[in-house]
């Protein structure tokens, strides 16, 4: 799908549908009807008089051109609710909402007219270039569908071919807020199409290809180590975890170096289990298929390492993803069992379904090899976070304040929102272990906070914060413009988060 910024009017833009934001407002309505009314012949002054279409957010009306100059098939009219209330999330909701309607009218090309910036700038304190990001996200985001596999055609639909955001004037400031959301969008759609496929597409041999041929691509470096580079490393989480499966364990350095002159460097680690089945501590049947997206994590971090070097951002980076499968097969780890890892650190293993913290113990202790600024883990972890905070927050977790208070920044800015949780000392008694330095479970209560608790003790003494993204990574329901499945979750996070350094350069 191509994503541009063109000059154009109503009347010459060409396009199958054309999105038109308006206030709900009484004065605001009213204007925009007086405009629309000109190509419309009065339909939108006819629609609100029989109060049929009052500006609401998300609100749709569907309006066709008769007699008119109009290039366009037809004009989408879509409420973003009062000016006072308005935010980037109401916009990106109610744009998002406006595309499905075009995109289940069968448009090929959607044309969305920039808003009024006089009317939203004392009211969103953001540029020009950000809302127009907002916007083109709300649209690009919410056409996403996973069909890689359907061959029914009607199933598959006629697919959007282009979104394009215009307005009357030329705006340098808009056409860049365009060429941002096209590859963050297109990131996010790369994460997406990693956790949403099916585990015999991708395990760790190809997810480690995924990220070879994007570094290739986009220009950052990857190196993948196999079992026997692991092996050598003393890797003996992954390895035990990777013990009942019958494909091999990968693990990806990624790398980018936008900023040579600094020494600041930054390490985001994501989980890569490419299938969980639980292990011996098998999980039940119902609901197990979604485990494929076990390693939205990892898809979060290479997506990120792409965006951030397409974007050319200013910071140094790392990547990091431990790959495996969960699997129960005849030498799989069990219950019991001690595990020694990268660090030295010996881990008992309670329940091998607490295994995505097995391996980021090896890629947290490897992390600091690189002397990092901060260490930012993302991984589907706890069932528990899910239960704390539902679908709509990441669990954050860390040992420094100033940095988890600028990724809630971020994660404000693009609504990928997270809230803090406790690590506090008391909840370190619930993971120690008899026989080894930790336990990997740490019982019925506080699941998601042990799981951070027993992450900390590999991190070191460097800045660090975990996010859980166990609620948000794998929706069990469409929204506007999140699809059922994977997410996509902590691409625009982190990419946001990253800009925010770069500018501070």
């Amino acid at each position: 799908m191509k994503l541009t910024f063109s000059k154009g009017t109503l009347t010459t833009i060409k396009a199958d549908s054309i999105i038109v934001l308006t206030f709900s407002d009484e004065k605001l309505l009213k204007e925009t009807a007086q405009k629309l009314d000109k190509v419309l012949n009065g339909q939108v002054s006819t629609i609100i008089s029989a109060g049929d279409f009052k500006g609401k957010e998300k609100e749709i009306a569907v309006l066709y051109p008769s007699n008119s100059n109009l290039k366009a098939k037809r004009i989408i009219l879509v409420g973003i609710g009062e000016r006072d209330k308005i935010n980037l999330e109401k916009i990106r909701r109610s744009v998002a909402v406006a595309s499905k309607k075009a995109q289940s009218l069968k448009s090929e090309t959607i044309a969305i007219e920039f808003p009024d910036y006089s009317l939203l700038k004392d009211k969103i304190n953001e540029t020009l270039d950000y809302i127009a990001q907002a916007i083109a996200e709300g649209s690009v985001l919410a056409l996403y569908k996973f069909d890689k596999y359907l061959t029914d055609e009607e199933r598959k639909n006629r697919k959007v071919k282009e979104v394009i955001l215009f307005v009357e004037k030329d705006s340098k400031e808009i056409k860049e807020g365009v060429r941002v959301a096209d590859i963050v969008c297109s990131a996010v759609y790369f994460a997406r199409d990693l956790a949403n496929a099916p585990a015999n597409e991708i395990y760790p041999e190809t997810l480690a290809k995924a990220a070879v041929n994007s570094g290739k691509k986009y220009g950052f470096k990857v190196k993948v180590l196999g079992k026997p580079e692991i092996e050598k490393l003393g890797m003996g989480g992954l390895l035990g975890v990777n013990s009942g499966s019958a494909k091999p364990p990968r693990f990806i350095i990624m790398e980018y170096n936008g900023n040579p002159r600094s020494k600041e460097r930054y390490v985001i680690v994501g989980k890569g289990i490419t299938f969980d089945s639980g292990g011996i501590s098998l999980k039940p049947a119902q609901g197990m298929d979604e485990m494929k997206m076990d390693m939205s994590g990892a898809a979060a971090v290479i997506a990120t390492m792409e965006a951030v070097a397409r974007l050319e951002l200013p910071v140094n980076l790392v990547g990091l993803v431990p790959a495996t499968e969960n699997m129960p097969g005849g030498s799989a780890y069990k219950p019991g069992d001690i595990l020694k890892t990268y660090s030295g650190k010996t881990i008992e293993v309670d329940n091998t379904d607490a295994e995505g913290r097995i391996i980021l113990a090896d890629a947290l202790g490897y992390a600091q090899k690189y002397n990092p600024t901060a260490i930012i883990d993302l991984a589907t972890l706890t069932g528990a976070c899910v239960v704390a905070l539902g679908y709509f927050a990441t669990g954050m977790f860390g040992n420094d304040e100033k940095l988890m208070e600028e990724i809630k920044k971020a994660g404000e800015k693009t609504y990928e929102r997270v809230w803090q949780l406790p690590t506090w000392e008391e909840y370190d008694q619930l993971i120690k272990s008899d026989v080894a330095d930790v336990k990997n479970t740490g019982g019925r209560w506080a699941g998601a906070i042990t799981a951070a608790k027993f992450l900390e003790k590999f991190v070191g003494n460097y800045p660090w914060v975990h996010l859980d993204i166990a609620g948000t990574a794998m929706l069990d329901k469409e929204y506007d413009y999140q699809p059922k499945g994977g997410s996509g979750v902590g691409v625009r996070l982190l990419v946001e988060f990253f800009r925010n350094k770069a500018q501070k350069k």
